[in-house]
């Protein structure tokens, strides 16, 4: 009668069934839903660690930026007069240091983004090996553990636009929707890092490279508007160099002369941006089965 009771107990127990997920993004976004606790507390973890024993603390995601912005500008501005060259030797314009924060912005997050996401699955391999959930959630953790920095890096903009009198005007409200491709872009380089980091530990190593490179890739110290002909669409196939673009042009259109907004390299940016996103997610969906084995 007892062993009778057990058997109707389990088979009243309700069962979940994990098959693939179909269709052209397989991306179950009901399944991340319904994990976000597990989201905020991995991004949580990540915010923590990083700055676990350190006597600053979160400071530094404000600090860094800033002493980027200093040694650059002193580098490109006072030794090598590049400012000259983008707002012409009359000095009218908009401030050099204003015009490399603004590109800035955008690229420390992504870089350090791309730098964190790449080893989260291979960190996170004790985690990944015990218990299900939608992998990537890791990926995304590093993501959204970055993107707190950005918005203290925020504060270093304000301080910057007062400072050297630009008032915001009614662009500046793009910096919404630009921050969105910024982590499309971002995440979907990640992810597909992060899976190939996972199968190929080589990444490890090419991934600062890979940053170097995509640094100078981007027009942080110089401009967009210095490229002209073929080239011009080349450099816009880059998704961060529309995006640190359409940064400028937010923050610096209210100053005069104002900055020319490419709106033809910023949509291939961010149609570029959104086939990496594409690419990234559905490699990562299809091997992310083989993570707990390979790892």
């Amino acid at each position: 009668m007892v062993a009778s009771e057990s058997t109707t107990a389990r088979s009243e127990m309700p069962r979940v069934v994990i098959e693939p997920r179909k269709g052209w993004l397989p991306v179950n976004w009901q399944e991340l839903w319904q994990h976000r606790e597990l989201l905020y507390f991995l991004t949580w973890r990540d915010i923590k660690v990083r700055y676990k024993q350190t006597v600053l603390g979160v400071l530094w995601a404000i600090l860094q930026p800033l002493m980027t912005m200093v040694v650059l500008t002193v580098i490109f501005k006072s030794l090598l007069g590049v400012d000259r060259r983008l707002m012409g030797s009359d000095g009218d314009g908009y401030p050099y240091a204003v015009f490399l924060f603004a590109g800035l912005l955008p690229w420390q997050f992504f870089a350090g983004a791309l730098k964190r996401s790449s080893d989260s699955v291979v960190m996170s391999a004790p985690l990944t090996q015990k218990v299900y959930f939608p992998r990537l959630i890791i990926p995304m953790a590093s993501v959204g553990a970055v993107l707190v920095d950005f918005a203290l890096s925020l504060l270093v903009l304000v301080g910057l636009m007062l400072y050297y009198g630009i008032a915001p005007g009614l662009p500046i409200l793009a910096i919404v929707p630009l921050a969105l491709g910024m982590v499309v872009a971002a995440l979907g380089v990640g992810a597909l890092l992060s899976a190939l980091n996972v199968a190929y530990r080589d990444f490890r190593y090419v991934v600062p490279f890979l940053v170097q490179i995509w640094f100078y890739a981007t027009p942080l110290i110089w401009a967009l508007n210095r490229v002209q002909g073929r080239w011009r669409l080349l450099v816009a196939l880059n998704p961060m160099c529309g995006i640190v673009e359409g940064y400028r042009w937010a923050i610096l259109s209210s100053a005069p002369p104002g900055w020319p907004l490419d709106s033809a390299a910023l949509g291939v940016s961010v149609l570029s941006a959104l086939c990496l996103f594409v690419v990234g997610l559905r490699y990562f969906r299809r091997v992310e089965g083989q993570f707990a084995d390979i790892i």
